[in-house]
């Protein structure tokens, strides 16, 4: 295990007032540390009160100590965590207790995480699983982060490490006894260990495009002309005024958007403006705008007069409804955001359509972990083309396994990551 010389503090709970606040601290000066704060090192995790004092003896707050030796903490070191009260004025009198000690220095963002990697704690996919715990919003964010942070990603590369790494043993084994009469022909086993791996490649590279929307939020535009209800319609879904509404046509020229939990997937709702012919310079940007943006939704609603089509082209699981019902005689297949009508059922209907879409969730939750799939993939079928062609190829089949096995290696932080871990840490807060 490497530990890092220096020693870390910083605030790991909210900042601002609350009722209990914890500060970590991490590093070989843990236990000097717990005996100049409280005059000892308490059982190690054991909660145990203690009155907390400055240098000079002064009274900083009474806390409750926990101590975690090394190789039983996140971080892998030594960890100290005191929780104090919650006051902004304690809390800054510790820290600067605590900042005034030789040896000790404020956490950079996500160091406390990233010593969790280095130390062999975690890998780099549980890292990336704890930063979206951290960010979900949502419960179908929280179960995805979950999964990752508790290691599936990892425990699922590790198995296709291993039955890679099966095969090119038994390609090598062939290889050095290519002079030699070899009792059992190993192609067979090597096939189905590489097809299985492929396969089940093939299916996380499926879901993660699903995974990535969970993650960052699915998008659902409400389109129409001009005054056909879609401000109305966007303010009774958030329910709160989130979009200006009038009589005027062109309104809404910027694409409003509000970000919401339907069902626990997080979806953003997209206002666009009205798309219709127009010599309004402005008014033309933001049409624009607005067909690019419908465009790119995972999901359209879109808002026509009766008798009338969309102005795009729809696709399968678009909705199309007639806007302001409660202008109409027959309201059939009409909505209203004015009175609410028929909004519940379209808030189901973008539950189930987006729903659905999660039926093929992988594990796999970035483009990063995609592209090192894809990459793995990609060299599996090249050494299985290689393979058919005969034992005197066999050399080159194994290379290409040791190359699959090091895209997979990515994924879980073995290699090839060095540049990634900056703007991954960056992310976290400073007392993660």
């Amino acid at each position: 295990m490497t530990l890092v010389n220096d020693t870390i503090f910083a605030l790991a709970s909210a900042p601002g007032k609350s009722g209990v606040a914890v500060v970590r601290v991490s590093g070989p000066s843990v236990q000097a540390v717990s005996k100049a704060l409280c005059g000892e090192v308490p059982e190690p995790r054991l909660a145990t009160l203690k009155l907390i004092r400055d240098s000079e003896g002064i009274r900083v707050d009474q806390s409750l100590i926990l101590y975690f030796p090394e190789g039983n903490s996140f971080t892998g070191e030594e960890v100290l965590e005191l929780h104090t009260h919650g006051s902004i004025a304690v809390v800054n009198r510790l820290l600067r207790v605590l900042g005034d000690m030789p040896g000790l220095r404020l956490a950079e963002a996500g160091e406390f995480t990233r010593r969790a990697l280095e130390n062999g704690c975690m890998d780099l996919a549980q890292v990336e699983g704890l930063s979206d715990l951290i960010e979900a919003e949502t419960e179908a964010q929280r179960r995805q982060a979950l999964r990752v942070l508790s290691g599936d990603l990892g425990n699922l590369a590790e198995k296709w490490r291993v039955d890679l790494i099966r095969a090119a043993a038994l390609i090598e084994a062939t290889i050095d006894f290519a002079d030699e009469e070899v009792p059992v022909d190993v192609t067979p086993e090597v096939d189905a260990l590489l097809e299985g791996v492929s396969q089940e490649l093939s299916k996380q590279i499926n879901g993660v495009e699903t995974a990535e929307r969970i993650r960052t939020g699915f998008e659902v535009a409400i389109v129409g002309a001009p005054n056909v209800g879609k401000s109305t319609l966007l303010n009774a879904i958030a329910g709160r005024e989130a979009a200006i509404t009038s009589e005027y046509a062109g309104t809404t020229r910027d694409v409003i958007e509000v970000r919401m939990d339907l069902g626990g997937l997080p979806v953003t709702l997209l206002d666009t403006a009205g798309l219709r012919e127009t010599d309004d310079h402005v008014e033309g940007i933001g049409i624009e705008l607005a067909k690019k943006r419908a465009e790119q939704s995972d999901l359209r609603v879109f808002l026509v007069e009766q008798g009338q089509s969309p102005e795009l082209t729809s696709q399968p699981d678009d909705i199309i409804l007639i806007g302001k019902s409660d202008t109409l005689t027959d309201a059939t297949g009409a909505i209203s955001g004015k009175t609410g009508v028929g909004v519940p059922e379209l808030i189901s209907d973008i539950q189930n359509v987006l729903s659905k879409r999660t039926a093929n969730l992988g594990i796999a939750t970035r483009e990063r972990h995609r592209i090192a799939m894809v990459r793995a993939t990609e060299t599996l079928s090249a050494g299985q083309a290689v393979l058919a062609l005969g034992p005197e190829q066999y050399d080159i089949a194994a290379e290409e396994l040791r190359t699959a096995i090091r895209a997979l290696d990515s994924i879980v932080g073995r290699v090839d990551v060095e540049n990634l871990l900056d703007e991954i840490f960056s992310s976290f807060c400073i007392g993660k």
